[in-house]
């Protein structure tokens, strides 16, 4: 592979003639031949991406027959073998300007703006920063997994040496919202999260919307105070002392590669005051939670309850932890105890549960109820995919502030919790649809007397006769049996 520094020529784009950094050139025994129903043809890599009418870039060997890209239709796609001995040059650019793409034989294709083949190249390269060398890398987000994303998302969490800094188009000084607007025009949003916004965005179909990414990408803001193992916990407001806390949590074995997570809400507002996301045992996990209740004020404590998350559970009931969550509780679990020493507090996943609580964070941020300035929980909810009906990360991502978020939004937001109101109305509905008995002494209000309603039927009545009428005192007898009739 080699590389050529361009200083001098410009390449067409949709956007007009822009400038490139370089080319690059490699050689390839495999290739794909691309045919249009227009008569434009390409021969590419598998890896080439060309843009569908969508918006998006597509890899070449993904094509079907009929699919639409941006100017026409694919008429075919075949692979190409070549002989090892009669190898084939292929190009690409490098760094477009203004969007990352260019036409290849009027086809509107991606360029390459990152190092291919990344992982294979830093693990040949760690060896020389471990004996006291430095690296700086720098690029835009390619979409979630790679080295670069697992690099970054152990930077954001403090398990390797890197600085993790973003620097999104705001930070340009000549760059108003003028600018950014004419910039972005004919863009698509996921793109300009991209490229504009520092975001990784999965190329899947994510469990939000792209509105709902505008709603929780205002929100973010840094913490107050980054504390705990490995400044792993991020505060964003102190404990209240008249405030009520749900403390949430998605538990890990501590040492693989998930993590351990919880978040601190504010059970009135469905504020995140506070976040943890690190790899720690599920016993100091317990010892964590532990010690971040009693500062939120005895905050309700849901761990969940799967796997590893036992431990954690079954741990803090033995310690004595004062309010756990139980989930047969009376309506009121901040104030609920256990009647059989056998039960085990927390929050138990299963395929049911799991798509309600995922259905009701869903609702909470499309509402904008949910309050949360966490660059960490965005990274992971835009990695969040549906695939088939199962909502989850995608490959080399992670789900685990997503449970643990959710979890507690249930909790805070949802189905997990029931209001005095609520109980109140549903013990009044109960009573309404009951079967009773009352006698006739057992009038309501306090009235002592009743007349009855005239009917030539009853005893002692005429319906041409009104003569009759008296006030029965409570306790006299009629004679009701015209109603069985």
């Amino acid at each position: 592979m080699s590389y050529i520094t361009n200083t001098h020529y410009q390449v067409k784009t949709p956007g007009g003639w822009q400038n490139f950094d370089g080319i690059k050139k490699a050689v390839r025994t495999g290739l794909y031949f691309l045919t249009c129903l227009s008569g434009k043809t390409l021969k590419c890599t598998s890896e080439h991406k060309v843009k569908n009418i969508d918006g998006n870039f597509i890899q070449v060997c993904d094509l079907l027959p009929g699919d639409l890209l941006l100017d026409d239709v694919v008429l075919s796609v075949t692979k190409i073998d070549i002989a090892s001995d009669n190898e084939e040059h292929v190009f690409d650019l490098i760094n477009v300007e203004n969007g990352r793409q260019y036409y290849t034989n009027g086809i509107v294709s991606s360029n390459c703006a990152f190092i291919r083949d990344f992982d294979e190249i830093w693990t040949s390269l760690y060896p020389t920063l471990s004996t006291g060398g430095n690296a700086i890398i720098l690029s835009t987000p390619n979409g979630v997994g790679g080295q670069y994303y697992k690099l970054w998302t152990e930077a954001e969490t403090s398990t390797n040496d890197f600085n993790p800094i973003r620097l999104p188009w705001t930070v340009h000084p000549e760059h108003d919202q003028a600018w950014f607007d004419k910039e972005t025009k004919n863009i698509p949003k996921r793109k300009v999260a991209q490229e504009f916004l520092c975001d990784f965005i999965s190329s899947g179909d994510t469990f939000l919307q792209p509105s709902e990414f505008d709603k929780l990408r205002a929100m973010i803001r840094p913490p107050i105070e980054r504390t705990g193992p490995q400044n792993a916990i991020w505060i964003w407001r102190n404990c209240e002392e008249t405030r009520k806390y749900v403390i949430s949590s998605d538990v890990s074995r501590g040492d693989a590669a998930d993590f351990s997570t919880f978040h601190v809400i504010d059970y009135e507002t469905c504020e995140v005051v506070a976040e943890f996301m690190g790899k720690i045992p599920p016993d100091k996990l317990a010892d964590l939670l532990f010690e971040y209740g009693k500062i939120y004020n005895d905050a309700l404590l849901c761990p969940e309850q799967n796997t590893f998350g036992y431990f954690t559970c079954t741990k803090l009931k033995d310690m004595g932890y004062p309010r756990l969550y139980y989930a047969n509780n009376n309506g009121n679990p901040f104030e609920y105890r256990p009647i059989n020493p056998e039960q085990v507090p927390g929050f138990l996943t299963q395929t049911k549960t799991r798509g309600q609580i995922l259905a009701k964070l869903e609702e909470t941020i499309r509402n904008g109820k949910l309050k949360t300035p966490s660059q960490r929980l965005y990274d992971q909810l835009q990695a969040f995919v549906w695939n088939g009906s199962k909502a989850q990360a995608s490959k080399d991502a992670h789900d685990d502030l997503v449970m643990s978020i959710a979890i507690g939004i249930w909790l805070a937001c949802g189905d997990g919790q029931v209001g005095n109101n609520g109980m109140d109305m549903a013990y009044a509905m109960l009573a309404a649809t009951s079967k009773g008995v009352r006698l006739s002494t057992e009038l309501p209000g306090g009235i002592d007397e009743v007349r009855p309603v005239q009917n030539a039927n009853m005893q002692g009545f005429s319906s041409y006769n009104t003569a009759g009428r008296q006030r029965i005192k409570p306790g006299s007898t009629l004679d009701f049996s015209w109603l069985y009739k």
